[in-house]
Order: structure tokens, then sequence, then C-alpha cells
């Protein structure tokens, strides 16, 4: 709705970017608090994290520009504009999967429980980020006339303007908020390590499943001219999830 948030002169703050920054920090508290309660080093967590996130960036945006090169043909320069947004999840989540194991092997880190830690803040994090979108305008929904409907009329957002449009973007912020809270609830609970992880897996990937049904924004050629790029890949995450809880499940 307001993807600048404050201009200083020539310096433009945007909200998106300010969201992910909060996202961020949040992600950060959580996992320095939970890293004290397992035992953990909160530090070498500190650590990890700032690897995550330089890995989670790179990731998303590459993700971002395979699905729509045309975009950055035209103007290489957009590469680097992600305050406009373009964050693929998906890629961002696999470049940090990748970075964070390399770390955990490095550092000697018990691979299941930090990777408990990380969910958590993803899932909060995530949250303050979809908000981001919100702002910006960018992961935008269908055109519709439900009540909760919203209408853009910035000029400078990413959603076409003066349409009624699913907010698919809160739909996100609510499925990860409510992620978030089951796992908060249940991180007392888990009976291995490994099992908050791939909860979040499976819980993300039905949930963003079918908000893609609603979003209205170009995300690629459809798989088999049906699924998206998010969809496809869910629907690979759904049984991986299933079959580590139960591997972990076993040794545990």
């Amino acid at each position: 709705m307001h993807p600048v948030l404050l201009k200083l002169g020539p310096l433009s703050i945007h909200t998106y970017g300010f969201f992910i920054a909060m996202g961020f920090i949040a992600g950060i508290l959580l996992a320095k608090r939970e890293a004290r309660r397992l035992g953990e080093d909160p530090e070498r967590i500190m650590d990890l994290s700032f690897y995550l996130l330089i890995a989670a960036i790179v990731g998303s945006r590459m993700l971002y520009i395979f699905i729509n090169p045309e975009i950055f043909v035209s103007d290489i320069l957009e590469t680097f504009r992600i305050w406009n947004g373009g964050l693929v999840f998906y890629g961002g989540f696999i470049a940090a999967l990748i970075i964070g194991l390399i770390y955990l092997k490095i550092k000697k880190m018990p691979l299941w429980r930090t990777t408990d830690i990380a969910a958590l803040s993803l899932a909060l994090g995530q949250f303050f980020g979809r908000l981001g979108c919100f702002s910006a305008g960018c992961c935008y929904g269908k055109a519709c006339d439900l009540p909760w409907a919203v209408t853009f009329t910035n000029p400078d957002t990413l959603a076409p303007i003066g349409i009624p449009l699913h907010p698919t973007q809160l739909y996100q912020a609510l499925g990860n908020l409510s992620i978030f809270a089951f796992l908060w609830f249940f991180r007392t609970r888990k009976k291995f390590d490994g099992q908050l992880f791939w909860m979040y897996v499976l819980l993300y990937a039905i949930i963003r499943f079918f908000i893609e049904i609603f979003r209205g924004d170009f995300r690629g050629e459809p798989i088999f001219g049906v699924l998206s790029v998010a969809q496809a890949i869910g629907i690979i995450m759904v049984p991986a999830a299933v079959i580590m809880m139960t591997i972990l499940r076993k040794k545990g």
C-alpha cells in the first residue's frame, strides 16, 4: 500500500526493505533465545544467521531472475533493485539450506537441533517479509469481489492500480504467523531433533500451494501448463518432509 516508508531528500527508505530488516532482526533475537534454551552457542547462531541471510537474498533473487529473464535483459541494473520486490522464497530456502549445511559441517554443530531453531525464526521472519510484500504491492492476487479485497492506489505500487484483488500477501503472512504459533507451542513437545524443521517444510508447502491458486502476478511459465514453480516445488517438499520425519523418528 505504501511502497516508500520515508523520504529524506534524495534518500528513500522502502517499506519492503524495512520489513525484511525487521523480520531478520526478529528472527535473530528469537534464534539466540532458543539457542540459550537448548544449550547451544548463541554467537555461532548469530554467525550462521548472517551467512543464511546473504544466501537467502542471493538465492531468492537468482530464482526470480530465472523465472522472469525478460525483466533483466532490458535493464541489467534491475538485478540489484531488490527493494522493488522480486525475491522467490524457495530459491532463498534452497540456497540457505546448502550454505547452512556447509557451515554446520565446518563448525561441527548439531544439524537437526540447529535447523529446529532456524525453523521458528524462518516462520516469524517470513511473516514480516510478507507484510513488506503487501506494502510494495508485489506477489499480488487475482481480481475478486470479496469483502476483504484490497485495491492498490499508490502510483509506485507493483500491483495493478484500481482493481480489487485477493490480498495474497496477507494470506501468506497469516499462514506464516500460524505456522510460527504452532511451532512455538510444539517446540517443548517435540519427540526428536529435526521435527520442527520438517514440520515447517510440510506446513509451508501446503499453505503456499493453495495460496498460489489466488496469485495474479506472473511467476514464470506454468509447469505442465498447470503448476507454478512454487507449487511444483511444494509437491516435492511434502513427501520429502514426511519421509524425513519418519526416518528421524525411527533414529530418535
